[in-house]
């Protein structure tokens, strides 16, 4: 029968980043281990959620007050219409006046 100790070594987060088997026959094999990127990939992540969050919130922050600009242009232009309208109706008043 065939004996074995392993031998793993870690880095300081405790990840294996090797792992040795030595057999009482002649062979011995190394095989590297693939490191789970410690915590930094979550805290990445957080980071970068929250980065698209806050750009998504004045995104559409952004479309709401272009809205609201829009509805006030276009009040204001029917204001100016109507004004237009009154003018040429008193203009008019003030024609037929002058023809009687």
């Amino acid at each position: 029968m065939t004996e074995e100790r392993i031998t793993e070594r870690t880095d300081p987060a405790g990840n294996v980043v090797e792992r040795t088997v030595e057999r009482s026959d002649p062979v011995m094999v190394t095989t590297p281990v693939a490191s789970s990127g410690g915590g930094m990939t979550g805290i990445f992540l957080v980071l970068l959620l929250g980065a698209l969050a806050v750009g998504g919130y004045f995104l559409f922050a952004n479309q709401g007050e272009s809205k609201k600009d829009a509805a006030i242009t276009d009040a204001a232009e029917n204001v100016g219409k109507a004004a237009k309208k009154l003018g040429e109706s008193a203009e008019r008043a003030v024609d037929n006046i002058d023809k009687e």
